[in-house]
């Protein structure tokens, strides 16, 4: 890898590359997070490191400048360096960060998403998200007194969860064999399971909506089968919570789980998750353990009073909605207008949408997703594939996008085959990697 890697230093990403060949001396991957690491962003024409952010904008260690769509994964709804944020972090650092006490902030925070969030009566924090819908599995099988796990979506790192995916390498096949997936928006799919695993099946956990939007009655006919299956129905709203709504997808959707998990938007990108729930579940925390030294951390829950108070005073989720609209619909006339139909697409919700790539007639879709970001890199974007606006992206940001995206549209609609397109690959092609969605 070292040697492969010298040799594909390209001088835009010159710092971050040499960074990078440091990083995987002492770091598998050369990152914390899979989803930063050399598995999503191809080599040679990519950036890696970041030297700092501020509103819509970050900018690598080589001094390049980005209008960032990813925002830290989702995490970021108000934009980087938020000034209402940063002020109540200061003022809470010179109280402390954490204590020998539980901090009245607990409090504070855990009544403000109990009136916020439809389902919650009680809450519960963590630190990621993986924290939340392992604590949210938990409860639920000391609930139910049942074992099996049906899921669908993404929900984080912990042996119940990807046991069912393809990266299971280390949990134990027993563990594996208690979680099953069933496909988004397919109720039938998820009947059978019921069935299959009748009387065995403790919660179906689901992110209430991703790539796909619900289709009519999808959400109430899961929370039907789950009531008539005696399973407790949790919605993993990492990403759709302080995104779709301040209630999330629930309030968006008015289907009403019996618990929910947030993450990410909750305290505009400081490290801070919640699981909330009916009183009568949420109670069985005083009997099983989930606990740990920084769930009462002050700094976050600091960031979260002040994200929650922005966006009950602030339009700012219709903000987000509104540029997020006019990219979905500018984005499907330039796939139009280029014939590019049959290989990409636009989906999802405004707040959080995705620019879909697929294997066409001179192209896979990892070559096509590779030649993309190269575009979108060399152009000042940072973009994955899906849009995870923020308050702070103009309406001057989005057009940019688009423009960087009819860029690449029209370069791909001159594709006629593969040599072309491989020859304006400067890097590693991506490889097939699980998908989580």
């Amino acid at each position: 890898m070292l040697n492969h890697l010298k040799k594909k230093v390209n001088n835009r990403y010159k710092k971050s590359e040499a960074f990078l060949e440091r990083a995987l001396k002492t770091i598998p991957l050369g990152s914390q997070t899979f989803s930063k690491s050399i598995t999503q962003f191809p080599l040679g024409v990519s950036p890696y490191f970041a030297e700092r952010a501020e509103g819509a904008y970050l900018w690598d260690v080589d001094g390049n400048q980005y209008t960032d769509f990813a925002n830290a994964l989702g995490s970021i709804t108000l934009g980087y360096c938020d000034k209402d944020i940063m002020n109540a972090v200061k003022d809470q650092l010179e109280k402390g960060t954490i204590f020998s006490l539980a901090s009245v902030l607990e409090i504070e925070v855990s009544e403000m998403l109990c009136e916020a969030i439809p389902c919650a009566e009680m809450v519960r924090f963590g630190k990621n998200g993986s924290d939340a819908t392992a604590a949210a599995i938990r409860l639920s099988r000391a609930y139910t007194g049942k074992d099996h796990i049906l899921v669908c979506g993404y929900h984080g790192w912990q042996d119940w969860y990807i046991g069912s995916t393809s990266r299971n390498l280390g949990v134990p096949q027993s563990t594996q064999d208690l979680t099953h997936s069933f496909p988004y928006n397919d109720i039938s799919a998820l009947r059978t399971l019921l069935n299959d695993f009748q009387n065995k099946v403790a919660c179906v956990i689901l992110e209430p909506c991703n790539i796909e939007l619900p289709k009519d009655g999808y959400l109430s006919d899961v929370k039907k089968l789950c009531e008539e299956n005696d399973a407790l129905l949790v919605f993993d709203e990492t990403v759709t919570g302080f995104r779709y709504a301040i209630g999330g997808a629930q309030s968006v959707f008015s289907v009403i789980p019996d618990m929910a998990t947030f993450g990410k938007g909750l305290a505009n990108g400081y490290p801070l998750s919640a699981v909330v729930g009916r009183k009568e579940i949420m109670k069985l925390m005083e009997d099983i353990f989930f606990s740990f030294t920084f769930g009462g951390e002050t700094l976050s829950l600091a960031a979260a009073k002040a994200v929650i108070t922005k966006l009950n005073k602030e339009d700012v989720i219709q903000s987000i909605s509104t540029r997020g609209e006019f990219l979905i619909k500018q984005l499907k006339l330039l796939i139009s207008q280029h014939a590019l139909q049959d290989q990409f697409e636009v989906s999802g919700f405004p707040t959080w949408s995705f620019f879909l790539i697929k294997d066409g007639k001179n192209w896979s879709s990892f070559e096509a997703k590779t030649y993309f970001l190269q575009t979108m890199f060399e152009n000042g974007i940072i973009c994955l594939g899906s849009h995870n606006l923020s308050y702070a992206h103009s309406l001057e940001d989005i057009e940019y996008l688009i423009s960087v995206y009819d860029k690449y549209l029209q370069k791909m609609s001159q594709i006629t085959c593969k040599e072309d397109l491989l020859n304006q690959i400067q890097g590693d092609i991506l490889m097939p990697l699980f998908k989580v969605r």
